[in-house]
């Protein structure tokens, strides 16, 4: 995985679905991106913040692969980095299929820990008409398939740029699956 890096950086103060791109982001430990609505050490997400705003933020940083966005383009949508609200967009690494707990350092200081997957939301359809399809779905074995990208939680801080490299580091076996976070 030694060609896995990161492809855009993305944040914005406000709670809005997409997040503009910028040259570089900071991350802080414990607390996710520097100036993003979804930075803090409990939940910050709208809906979650109703249910039980005391709960952790698992949710500090959103990480989509570049992959994903090149495929749906295959189905007729147009997704460019940040407009699916994540922080960090890469390629050459399958986020999907990471297991929790997988170490991801990106660039020379940052590094953050998976949590889970995303919970794709109806959302998507007010960006794009008909994505929301593309992003969750049954397989043929009915069970549900989100692919609108993993969560995270900051571990190191530091800066993260477009072009850093990401390197793995695999939690301990027996490897858990991703869920929704």
């Amino acid at each position: 995985m030694s060609s896995a890096r990161v492809v855009a950086v993305s944040r914005d103060a406000e709670h809005r679905f997409s997040k503009p791109g910028t040259d570089e982001i900071e991350l802080i430990a414990g607390i996710g991106v520097a100036g993003d609505a979804h930075a803090g050490v409990t939940v910050q997400h709208l809906s979650r913040i109703a249910a039980d705003p005391t709960l952790p933020n698992l949710r500090q940083v959103h990480l989509i692969h570049a992959e994903l966005h090149d495929e749906v383009r295959g189905h007729g949508f147009e997704v460019a980095p940040g407009q699916l609200g994540e922080n960090i967009t890469t390629r050459g690494i399958d986020l999907l299929s990471l297991p929790r707990g997988t170490v991801l350092r990106l660039g020379p200081l940052a590094a953050v820990e998976v949590t889970g997957l995303r919970n794709p939301c109806p959302q998507i359809d007010r960006f794009s008409d008909g994505l929301l399809k593309q992003m969750v779905f049954r397989d043929g074995d009915g069970n549900l398939v989100r692919r609108a990208g993993i969560m995270s939680i900051v571990l190191a801080g530091g800066p993260v740029r477009p072009g850093d490299p990401i390197t793995v580091e695999l939690p301990p076996e027996p490897h858990e699956p991703l869920d929704r976070v």
